[in-house]
């Protein structure tokens, strides 16, 4: 418990450090826009909703500044790889980028909302000082720059005298002609789709959807950029602070032009400043992108392709220089499908081979497309020559590759989230046959829950090579897994109950035998806990959000209060 209770305090130092940025951007600068005397004739016009304009304004650039970089995975993984300083509770944060930026993106939402919202009133407030109704200091205020020696305060220049629903109709339409009006139009719309394309149902649905909504973010940086560039916004100049005093002047509008200390006072836009916040992480994101299309442009080397049950598709390739661990993930594209779509897939090769693999199920527009593009669906193969061409990018490092760093780890998949745990076993079953490995890890418990026996096949093989290899080494303590298949007809279940007494499995043919129905996780995890009662143990899993929910609660459940207890580190896959 007391490990568990250390990550989650990290986490939430985290997320109330980002919320504490947050609020003090907020209060600070809506105090100073509501204290500023070069914005006090501004405040006449507008009141209040100017500091909620400027202060939401602050902190959508500060998020804007900070979405980014959770997702520039070169980063992460450098950090991950290198850096001392994540380790241990530090290093399973970097694993929860996807929330951050989640998180983050929460935030530019609401904010974006308030400053909205700010300047809608703003707008009213602007207009209605135009109006006829309209007297004392704001008409005053609103009325300078008609000459060639004023500058004006008031963005919206006239007040049309037709119906009041048409008055405002004119309004928006004339601020929609200026810089600020059209770049805050083109944000508003690029974040209400990239949100909304953004929830769960439509990235199950349709993830490239999803992908393409995502990049008009692009749209929404350049517009973010050039937003102030409009100057709506207005101030008294320092200059004109200087001779004219605000303080004294206006109560004494009379006397504006005729008392040598109340000069009419001179305006300006305040310089735009979002592009200084969201510049180094733009960059930033930019290498990461020109590194994409340096890897682009390598050759992959397709070397082999099976076609395996329960529409699996299995990819060997080779690449220069390409160096992977265990656990790692590549994102691949085909040109011939579409030339803008990378898709993640866990490596499924080990370290010593001579190439990499991934194994990609068919089960979405794009995989399906590939699948076909193969010839998986067909009756053979194509050839290697005719295949189409891949790119690849990467690796990038995920939550697996510390499955190494813990004496004891638990590896938990379900149905196709079983392949970043192939890669970890291949390279276990060649450390076997290296007789001088030192490993710090010294037991694996791995749990696979499928609900099609097909799907068995082309894992089973590597379990069998590495069951039998185990036992040649002497190590067969090593090594314990638990295979429970969840789903089976009559037919099947007689030919199992015909065959159970025999030495090997009738589904897999391994020695060990496959359960039936869904796991006991208090049960397994009790009896992980007794077999191993001062000891760390990493558990890894891929696999659906529910059954991560359990699996977390398990790991709160019977990790030990006491520091000398043991001790369960919850990591997901997750890219």
């Amino acid at each position: 418990m007391g490990c568990w209770i250390l990550n989650e305090s990290l986490s939430i130092i985290l997320v109330l450090s980002w919320l504490g940025v947050n609020l003090y951007l907020f209060i600070d600068t809506f105090c100073w826009y509501e204290e500023e005397e070069s914005f006090l004739y501004t405040r006449v016009i507008l009141g209040s909703t100017l500091a909620w304009a400027r202060a939401s304004a602050v902190c959508l650039n500060f998020n804007c500044m900070l979405i980014l970089l959770p997702i520039s995975r070169n980063l992460l993984s450098l950090m991950r790889g290198t850096s001392s300083c994540f380790r241990g509770p530090w290093r399973r944060q970097l694993d929860k980028n996807l929330k951050f930026h989640k998180l983050v993106a929460y935030g530019i939402a609401m904010n974006a909302t308030i400053h909205i919202l700010a300047h809608l009133c703003n707008l009213e407030h602007y207009h209605w000082s135009q109006s006829p109704e309209a007297e004392g200091l704001a008409a005053a205020l609103s009325k300078l720059g008609d000459t060639p020696d004023e500058t004006y305060l008031n963005p919206i220049r006239t007040f049309h005298t037709v119906k009041k629903i048409n008055n405002r109709e004119n309004t928006i339409t004339e601020l929609l002609t200026t810089v600020a009006g059209i770049t805050g139009l083109l944000i508003s719309l690029a974040l209400i789709l990239i949100m909304t394309s953004s929830t769960e149902f439509i990235r199950q649905a349709s993830y490239e959807l999803f992908w393409y909504t995502h990049h008009v973010f692009i749209i929404f940086f350049i517009g973010l950029a050039i937003h102030g560039a409009g100057r709506i916004v207005r101030g008294q100049t320092a200059e004109s602070l200087l001779l004219h005093n605000v303080t004294f002047c206006r109560d004494h509008l009379a006397e504006w032009q005729t008392a040598a200390r109340c000069p009419v006072p001179q305006f300006s836009g305040k310089e735009p400043s979002a592009w200084k916040w969201v510049l180094g992480p733009v960059v930033l994101y930019a290498c990461e992108r020109i590194i994409r299309f340096w890897r682009f442009q390598q050759e992959v080397v397709i070397t082999k392709v099976v076609s395996h049950p329960s529409g699996v598709l299995e990819l060997h390739m080779k690449k220069r220089d390409f160096k992977m661990v265990p656990g790692q993930y590549v994102l691949i594209q085909c040109p011939s499908i579409s030339s803008l779509e990378w898709h993640p897939f866990t490596l499924t090769s080990a370290p010593q081979e001579d190439f990499f693999s991934v194994h990609i199920r068919a089960a979405g527009d794009w995989t399906e497309a590939l699948c076909k593009a193969f010839g998986a669906e067909g009756p053979a193969l194509k050839e290697p020559w005719s295949l189409p061409r891949l790119a690849v990018d990467g690796p990038f490092g995920a939550a697996l590759t510390d499955v190494f760093h813990y004496p004891v780890s638990m590896c938990i998949a379900t149905g196709i989230g079983v392949t970043p745990f192939a890669a970890l076993l291949k390279s276990i079953w060649y450390q076997c046959c290296e007789s001088q490995t030192q490993w710090k890890l010294s037991k694996v418990y791995f749990y696979w829950i499928c609900r099609d026996p097909g799907a068995f096949e082309w894992f089973a093989d590597l379990l069998l090579s590495l069951e039998t290899r185990m036992s040649e080494q002497g190590k067969t303590h090593f090594l314990s897994y638990h295979i429970f298949l969840t789903g089976w007809d009559e037919n099947q279940a007689f030919h199992i109950a015909l065959h159970w007494d025999e030495n090997t499995d009738v589904i897999t043919g391994l020695r060990q035998k496959t359960f039936y129905g869904r796991p006991n996780w208090n049960h397994e995890f009790r009896q992980v806990a007794y077999s191993h009662p001062s000891s760390n143990i990493g558990v890894f899993f891929c696999g659906p959000k529910a059954l991560s929910k359990i699996i977390q609660r398990m790991c709160r459940l019977y990790s030990s209060a006491d520091p000398r207890g043991v001790h369960f580190h919850y990591n997901r896959e997750s890219f």
